[in-house]
């Protein structure tokens, strides 16, 4: 959530976020009102419980006429804090409600705009020239089939629409990309981690997935449980209603875990094949640090996105994420889009972004340094996810005869292999 104090200071600010982002400003003014209300009741319930308090003490020493007095008047304050008190409890629920509807404050050097508005900030290697080289390229799709590597058809008959299976050379593949990537996260100082899947309300409400990405999510309802779209949940759950040491900081966790999405308002987009599902297996990085940190911090989690995609070889772009594409834990948010041969353009593989302190006042988790006890930054990344990363592989490195040559660092997690080989006559 949202700094009440920056809010009091700087209504302006926060108006503008959400103009950038392209959400209403009503709830900007509604929780003013609630948070004026909330004060002023809170002030005087401290003010009529003072007087009660005295009252009571003078009735005891009191006698006569006084005393009858002083009973009339505990009376009367006995109501007017029990109506000052329930005032300032319904202003602070409403306050509470409003501010949880309110997105994190968008970083000034975030580009604004709408989806296509983004900035490119790199473009790293080049898109081969498949009719250079004499050659269609077939799309992951149809390179699964002759690898015997994804069956769309088995996973929808079993599953439905979106789900699929990674068989042989598939699941192998799987595999190796997030030990791959593990490895990489282990060796630059990342805890590997293997959270739970399923989550209560406070975690997912707590990281900000119930507001615009509630559409998204799948709820058990018998058990009021939450299926996680990313590792993001549980590892920024993980210190919930604890305070840090700040000596600790940062604290960079690499989670494994499958995802499950919706993908509502999707229908009709990347039908074909892998590259869009509802079931997907992640690599997320994740980091708690100091919030004047947590903009060096955040080009480092993109240096390791970076350092990965140079591992498989693969062309791509960085764009800085538009305002009006923000998640909304989202201060600022970097993506990097893998070339796709048979799309002819850059779709996204990964992100990371920069929630400063949002999840972490959600999620009561604070630190402990000399100037007191306070919100700490929380930053998430992908490392690797797979489904569509075996895409861009697939597409990228394939050969004319139907086989894909695996990239250097990703043979040994292969047994050393440097061509998957076509299966299929």
């Amino acid at each position: 959530m949202i700094d009440l104090r920056l809010l009091r200071e700087n209504p302006d600010l926060v108006r503008s976020s959400q103009r950038a982002r392209g959400e209403p400003e009503g709830p900007v003014d509604a929780l003013l009102a609630a948070d004026s209300r909330r004060r002023e009741a809170g002030a005087r319930f401290d003010r009529l419980r003072a007087e009660q308090k005295d009252v009571g003490r003078s009735v005891a020493k009191a006698s006569g006429a006084e005393r009858d007095g002083l009973l009339e008047r505990a009376k009367e304050l006995a109501a007017e804090v029990k109506a000052a008190e329930a005032e300032r409890d319904a202003a602070a629920d409403e306050a509470d409600r409003l501010v949880l509807e309110l997105s994190n404050v968008v970083d000034p050097e975030a580009p604004v705009g709408g989806e296509d508005d983004f900035v490119v900030l790199a473009e790293v290697g080049s898109p081969r020239d498949f009719a250079a080289e004499g050659f269609e390229p077939r799309d992951h799709v149809e390179l699964g089939r002759l690898l015997g590597a994804i069956d769309v058809e088995r996973g929808a008959k079993v599953s439905g629409s979106r789900f699929y299976y990674l068989t042989g050379v598939g699941a192998l593949l799987e595999l190796a990309l997030v030990q791959l990537a593990i490895d990489q996260a282990v060796g630059a100082g990342f805890v590997p981690m293997i959270p739970p899947a399923l989550v209560n309300p406070p975690a997912m409400e707590g990281t900000g997935f119930l507001g615009q990405a509630a559409e998204n999510v799948y709820r058990l309802e018998a058990d009021d449980m939450y299926l996680v779209g990313t590792a993001e949940v549980p590892l920024a759950a993980y210190h919930m209603d604890e305070i840090l040491d700040a000596e600790r900081l940062p604290l960079r966790y690499a989670g494994f875990s499958p995802c499950f999405r919706r993908e509502a308002g999707s229908h009709g987009k990347d039908t074909r094949g892998i590259f869009r599902v509802h079931w997907f297996d992640k690599v997320e990085m994740f980091s708690y640090c100091r919030p004047e940190d947590s903009f060096a911090e955040h080009r480092r989690l993109l240096a390791w996105e970076q350092e990965f995609f140079a591992k498989l070889e693969l062309p791509y772009r960085v764009i800085d994420v538009a305002t009006g594409d923000l998640g909304s834990s989202a201060a600022r948010k970097f993506d990097c889009e893998a070339w796709i041969p048979t799309q002819r353009r850059y779709r996204e593989l990964t992100s990371t972004s920069n929630c400063t302190q949002y999840q972490s006042r959600r999620l009561a988790i604070r630190m402990r340094d000399a100037e007191g006890v306070r919100p700490l930054a929380t930053l998430n990344g992908t490392l690797c996810a797979v489904p569509r990363t075996i895409v861009a592989l697939l597409e990228n490195h394939q050969q004319a005869d139907g086989s894909v040559r695996v990239p250097a660092a990703l043979q040994p997690y292969l047994g050393g292999c440097p061509l998957l080989a076509s299966r299929v006559p």
